[in-house]
């Protein structure tokens, strides 16, 4: 089976209860988007399931994509992707918006992972230090850390017995090398549920929008031996640089260019080492804490100095 036919016959399994639709026909859709007009294989997948979602007047949350696994939480990797979990509640928060039923934190012998469930999928409310069998659970992506969300066809079992939470934090120290594109001021699509950086005012998911503001790192650390790629949050940038949001939306709009705020941003960090502590996600380390080591020095002589260790 071709890449496009399982494409298809995964996105025809998702319909299957709503619409009358074919796996012939989708393969269609997507033969066409991919072949005539050159669109890449998981974007064409989203545009097709949007059309179907339109069609049957239904909710991302409402469709499973069909075939879940039983996965750990620190293996989750992949935004929009359907899961099975077992884990425990470890932490519960206030909700930030009406439309939140619950917020907090499941743990697993992996590590941990925020979850969500959103008001209108009517679940019952999960007790913290209870464990639970979670399935067709969605995972989401934001600002390089996964959570995942529950939704009104979430199954919950309540299991009787314990699990030892994990720690899937790691530390790393070294010179700061560099500062990737794609830091300081950036923008976030604004559709809920949606947190994805916008690539010239569009959203891959979403198209065209008005994004809003977020401040972000992606750094490199050189330890002399091997190179950490990390990303701060818009919280551990602020605290890192000193800049908050509303000082970086003011540089930008008087010097009418925001990667000047990333300018400002290398000439404060380059040449300094640091130690950071957080767990990793794929090549990341996600910066929960970090410590300023040493002085500032020149960020070239820096470089050629730790890869000479």
């Amino acid at each position: 089976m071709s890449e496009l036919q399982t494409h298809a016959a995964e996105i025809a399994a998702q319909f299957s209860d709503h619409l009358d639709v074919s796996e012939a026909e989708v393969e269609e859709k997507l033969d066409n988007l991919v072949t005539q007009y050159k669109v890449p294989i998981d974007e064409a997948r989203r545009s097709v399931t949007n059309s179907y979602l339109n069609e049957a007047g239904l909710d991302r949350e409402e469709i499973s994509a069909g075939g879940t696994e039983e996965v750990l939480v620190n293996d989750i990797e992949e935004d929009e992707q359907w899961v099975d979990i077992t884990a425990k509640v470890v932490d519960l928060w206030e909700p930030g918006s009406e439309a939140i039923s619950q917020v907090g934190l499941l743990g697993d012998e992996s590590g941990t992972i925020k979850f969500v469930s959103f008001s209108t999928s009517e679940l019952p409310l999960l007790e913290e230090g209870s464990v639970y069998r979670l399935g067709n659970v969605v995972t989401d992506e934001y600002q390089g850390r996964y959570s995942v969300k529950l939704n009104r066809t979430t199954t919950i079992t309540e299991l009787e017995e314990d699990i030892e939470v994990g720690d899937n934090a790691i530390e790393v120290e070294g010179a700061m090398v560099d500062i990737q594109s794609g830091s300081g001021l950036i923008k976030r699509c604004p559709e809920e549920g949606c947190t994805r950086v916008l690539q010239n005012g569009r959203c891959s998911e979403h198209g065209n929008v008005d994004g809003e503001f977020d401040l972000r790192i992606k750094a490199v650390l050189d330890d002399g031996t091997a190179v950490h790629e990390v990303i701060f949050n818009r919280e551990r940038t602020e605290e890192l640089t000193g800049i908050e949001l509303k000082e970086a939306k003011s540089m930008a709009m008087d010097a009418l260019d925001t990667s000047i705020v990333a300018d400002e941003m290398r000439g404060a960090l380059l040449g300094r080492y640091y130690r950071i502590t957080g767990p990793t996600l794929s090549r990341y380390v996600l910066a929960d804490e970090f410590e300023r080591l040493g002085a500032p020095t020149d960020h070239e002589e820096t470089l050629i100095k730790a890869r000479s260790i």
